[in-house]
């Protein structure tokens, strides 16, 4: 794993980017949409995946996790109260199956996006970022990867996780090729990276995998760029980047790879606000593929676009995630008459255009480099 050589994003990929029918996602006539849960946003979800990627059921219900919050004043302000979900999906739509963590059990002050997979033993790993600390006097921003492993428990036909298992951190950035992930006064983005660890399992080999978003130096700042870390025998090890935005973009998010066809598509999500200079590419999922985990690594549709948001609605939907069977997962963020950036708006503005609930359902079509979004179902979610 030491011998990648990272793929490089660049502005001659950009350079090419298009609006296209094939990576266009479709406007949501909706709006605001049904929330999954009545009282608090959600965002970025995943699914428990079983050991080959393909999401788990237990007592008729598809598991999920998802970043949760009450919701309550400005929407921005999730992040800072953001605690992983449980939820259930069966044919009524979608059940609250409660808190992941016990309150207080997880290592950070808030707990981020991450990935799930169930074990033979009965365990689900569960990997997650933990953000900041307990107990802070205000909140930060330091980052690393975290597990617990808690026993999936299925007493009185209720799915729950058991709320004693233990939490351990795994990883954290080197501070020499990762930038150690914190706030950083004056930095494009305010803060590094060190966060949203997706899980897979390469069927080459059956090695066990974490790619994590991460901050790597460039010039006086920072940009994007997705680490790759291996399972062993006493515990992870950080490897080389697979990916490097180079110097046109600094955050790229939940990072993930699917084997379709003997071709392995390694995905993320970036907003348009990420990039260098501001705005030059729009938020969306972008993908690249290589004949292997490692690589080599070609963008996708020639730019690494795969989805976009409909462009009177640039902020409609975001943290795109691609599941096995090419179904693509989302949540409904920020919509406003004019397409303006409500990030900054005010408070009873923001909250008037945000959903924090679950997009309707996108599926994929991939042929080599080329992608398309082959339909959609706005009724599915």
């Amino acid at each position: 794993m030491n011998n990648i050589e990272p793929a490089r994003w660049t502005r001659r990929h950009l350079g090419g980017l298009t609006e296209s029918a094939a990576t266009t996602a479709p406007v949501v006539p909706s709006w605001p949409a049904p929330r999954v849960l009545p009282s608090d946003d959600v965002w970025d979800l995943w699914p428990v995946q079983e050991e080959d990627g393909t999401p788990s059921i237990v007592l008729g219900l598809e598991l999920w996790m998802a970043l949760a919050a009450p919701a309550t004043g400005h929407p921005e302000e999730r992040h800072g109260r953001a605690r992983l979900r449980l939820l259930g999906r069966g044919g009524d739509g979608w059940t609250d199956l409660g808190h992941v963590f016990a309150d207080g059990a997880s290592l950070g002050g808030r707990e981020w996006s991450g990935s799930a997979v169930r074990r033979p033993d009965g365990t689900v790993s569960v990997f997650y970022t933990a953000a900041g600390g307990r107990g802070e006097p205000r909140p930060t921003f330091s980052q690393r990867v975290a597990e617990a492993r808690p026993r999936l428990l299925t007493g009185d036909g209720v799915v729950t996780l058991e709320k004693d298992a233990d939490h351990r951190e795994i990883l954290r950035s080197d501070g020499r090729t990762y930038l150690p992930a914190d706030e950083t006064e004056g930095a494009p983005g305010g803060i590094r990276a060190f966060r949203d660890p997706g899980w897979f399992r390469d069927p080459a080999d059956g090695s066990e995998h974490l790619l994590v978003a991460a901050s790597v130096p460039w010039h006086d700042g920072f940009m994007g760029a997705i680490a790759l870390a291996g399972a062993r025998p006493g515990g992870w090890s950080l490897g080389p980047p697979l990916l490097v935005a180079d110097g046109v973009n600094h955050e790229i998010e939940r990072p993930h790879v699917v084997v379709h066809d003997s071709t392995y598509y390694l995905f993320f999500v970036t907003q348009h606000h990420a990039f260098h200079p501001r705005g030059s590419a729009p938020t969306g999922l972008y993908g690249f593929a290589a004949p292997a985990l490692t690589g080599p690594y070609r963008p996708l549709n020639g730019s690494g676009l795969v989805i976009r948001n409909p462009p009177a609605h640039p902020d409609q939907a975001y943290a795109w995630l691609v599941l096995a069977d090419l179904r693509v997962v989302s949540f409904l963020n920020y919509r406003s008459p004019g397409g303006e950036d409500l990030r900054d708006a005010g408070m009873a503005e923001a909250r008037a255009g945000f959903a924090g609930t679950v997009a309707p359902v996108l599926r994929l079509a991939l042929d080599g480099l080329t992608t398309s979004i082959n339909s959609h179902d706005l009724t599915d979610r």
